[in-house]
């Protein structure tokens, strides 16, 4: 003998598809550890990303110690261990300035060995920034740096004067430059170059992988947290 169906009506089931359509997705926290080279510009332009982007949000501890940069590592490296499952992503930043070739290269791959992000800078994060308005692919010192930003941003704004410690660079560049195409110019950059001996790949910056995990553009790491929970 079959089993008896029951029809349900077409009305029932729209009202039952509309329902499910209304339901919000999941939210997830997600925590980032940033340890800085610098005590205030790379906290001060770091912890404005925090927040949602989509179902994504966003916690950021961001510690800025004014070590250097196998310090800014083993300090990242440390912090981590002592709290195993506090975060998902843990990531250094710093600068080559004048620090010893090899201590440089010596930090970049200290992190890479740990599984500790390197968000650097050669030779400062201030390429970072100017990529926002144009593509640099030449050496520049970190004064040099300074006047380009500064011409950039007074192409739209009056009387800016650019400060390594400012509180403003995010907004700032978020209004008049261009994030989207700064990691385009970060990429491009990264791609010329295929030897780890990282002190001469002048000029270069890896804070756009940072950065598009914070705006929660790495589909790696969107997939590899949502399995998470």
């Amino acid at each position: 003998m079959m089993a008896k169906t029951q029809k349900i009506d077409n009305a029932v089931l729209k009202r039952f598809e509309r329902s499910n359509s209304k339901r919000k997705p999941r939210t997830i926290k997600v925590f980032f550890l940033i340890v800085s080279e610098g005590s205030k510009t790379e906290p001060n332009y770091f912890q404005k990303f925090e927040g949602q982007f989509g179902n994504i949000i966003y916690d950021i501890d961001c510690e800025g110690k004014g070590y250097s940069t196998l310090r800014v590592v083993k300090e990242a490296i440390k912090i981590r261990d002592n709290d195993p499952n506090k975060y998902n992503r843990v990531w250094a930043v710093f600068d080559k300035d004048d620090f010893p070739d090899n201590d440089f290269n010596d930090a970049i791959l200290l992190a890479k060995s740990n599984d500790i992000g390197c968000a650097w800078s050669n030779e400062a994060i201030e390429l970072w920034y100017l990529l926002h308005f144009q593509y640099r692919n030449t050496p520049m010192s970190r004064n040099d740096y300074k006047h380009a930003i500064e011409n950039e941003i007074n192409k739209k704004m009056k009387n800016f004067e650019y400060a390594k410690n400012s509180i403003e660079m995010y907004d700032i560049l978020w209004k008049f430059g261009n994030q989207a195409q700064a990691i385009k110019n970060a990429e491009k950059l990264s791609q010329q170059y295929n030897n780890q001996n990282f002190a001469q790949h002048n000029p270069r910056t890896q804070v756009y992988e940072l950065v598009r995990q914070l705006i929660g553009q790495d589909a790696r790491i969107n997939e590899e947290i949502k399995q998470k929970f």
